[in-house]
């Protein structure tokens, strides 16, 4: 079979956007409030300060938990076009308000394009993905996430640069333009993300699931040529007539499906509980309480952004010769390794270099595992009729994973210190490798409807 891999990687480069844009939105954030905080005058009110950078989240459970349902009704690449334009608007609406509250709404309407693009592009890709480079094209999704982060703090880093130059000192313009430039600089890949996204097809899989099988054809026959347009237009139609009706919630919580949608929301969840994203979050306390000043933290973030996204290309590199079991078993397995070890760092009161050291292998380990092939399995593992409304709850789970993890980390800080902290980290970390280990089959140079047909009709 000799796939058009100018096409097919075309159109998941694309699809992928959506991740840019997710982290480039999710981060922002982070280096405009040193401009935005005094310019709405809300540095006294920890409870405006954490709304200010919570509130997306609300917008990112939204997102996430209506958008599966849309696009099993609608099709994914409606939800891709919906995605890019509230990104824009966002990017836009965030950067020229001079309302708190507006500001907020905003942010709100990023939060949704993030929880539809969380969503909605890894299943895309998965669905006009061969079985053979499935793995490495979901990958992309990881590798356009993490190059938004680090995109956001270098475009945070050079703006703050700019406004509050060499000595740090803001004055009235920097906190009246500073963060409304790093708001606006998204609105560069957000509309090219809309543009782009009315070229793309739609997913072959879902016109199939909706009794379009001449145009799902004609799609997969320009992604792998007629020989493999056929035979899997085969393998959709040997799907039984019950497998292609309904997805509605009585469906999706049924005894056939409620095992395989334990495994998605329980990997969503794992995703965030193991830890690594507080290192993003709050790496000035984790850096501080390793004994770095100020201007070594910043410095520090941007080689964890830099980490993050060099083992990303190792993951792309490896999941499909590795498998998916295999990498998601080394990185729990890992990360809780090196929480023990980071844990005994902070007792023992270590600092300096050994302890970025190990901030660094664990993001290595987790953006090579993880990151990216928890969305890679999440992709595959669902049934093709309700694929978009299980993922949407598995993004939900995810969100709201995320929302405890990032609420919990300052009191379970206070509480336990940060020995105890990434101790407990790493517990969970060894709970999800044996639940990984007892659940999830490999599923490496299988095809969307193998898949189906082992975990659901075995």
């Amino acid at each position: 079979m000799q796939q058009k891999q100018g096409y097919l990687w075309l159109i998941c480069w694309v699809s992928a956007m959506g991740g840019l844009l997710f982290g480039y939105d999710w981060v922002v954030i982070g280096g405009a409030k040193i401009f935005y905080e005094p310019f709405f005058e809300i540095e006294q009110s920890a409870a405006l300060r954490g709304w200010a950078m919570s509130s997306a989240l609300i917008g990112c459970l939204a997102g996430a938990l209506f958008s599966g349902r849309w696009s099993d009704r609608y099709g994914r690449k409606k939800m891709l076009i919906i995605a890019s334009f509230l990104f824009s608007i966002s990017a836009y609406g965030t950067g020229v308000v001079d309302s708190f509250s507006w500001f907020v709404f905003y942010r709100i309407v990023g939060g949704v394009g993030i929880g539809i693009a969380s969503n909605i592009s890894p299943v895309y890709i998965a669905e006009v993905s061969p079985a053979r480079v499935r793995g490495r094209l979901v990958s992309l999704n990881q590798l356009t996430i993490v190059a938004g982060i680090l995109l956001a703090q270098l475009a945070n880093w050079q703006i703050g640069n700019w406004y509050a130059g060499d000595t740090g000192m803001l004055n009235a313009e920097s906190t009246e333009w500073g963060w409304r430039w790093m708001f606006w600089a998204e609105l560069v890949p957000a509309l090219l993300f809309f543009v782009l996204s009315f070229v793309i097809p739609e997913s072959p899989r879902w016109l199939s699931s909706v009794g379009r099988s001449k145009e799902a054809g004609h799609i997969l026959a320009r992604i792998g040529g007629g020989v493999y347009a056929e035979s899997t237009l085969r393998e959709l139609e040997q799907l039984s007539p019950d497998e292609s009706e309904g997805s509605g919630a009585g469906s999706l919580f049924s005894k056939e499906l409620r095992s395989v949608l334990l495994i998605g929301i329980v990997l969503a969840v794992f995703q965030q509980w193991c830890g690594i994203n507080v290192i993003f979050n709050y790496a000035h306390e984790i850096f501080s309480a390793a004994g770095y000043e100020v201007s070594d933290v910043l410095m520090n973030i941007v080689v964890t952004g830099c980490t993050n996204v060099v083992f990303t290309f190792v993951a792309i590199y490896t999941v499909d010769r590795w498998g998916r079991r295999t990498l998601m078993l080394f990185g729990s397995s890992a990360l809780a390794l090196i929480y023990l070890c980071m844990g005994c760092g902070y007792c023992w009161g270590l600092g300096g270099w050994p302890m970025l050291c190990l901030v660094m292998l664990a993001i290595a380990s987790y953006a090579m595992s993880l990151a990216p092939v928890v969305w890679v399995v999440l992709s595959e593992i669902f049934p093709v009729r309700m694929r978009g409304a299980a993922m949407a709850l598995s993004t939900f789970a995810l969100w709201a994973a995320c929302f405890i993890l990032t609420y919990t980390f300052p009191l379970l800080n206070e509480g336990l210190g940060a020995a105890g902290t990434f101790w407990l980290y790493g517990g969970i970390c060894l709970a999800g490798f044996l639940f990984i280990r007892r659940n999830l089959p490999e599923t490496k140079g299988k095809t969307l409807e193998e898949i189906e047909n082992e975990l659901i009709r075995k």
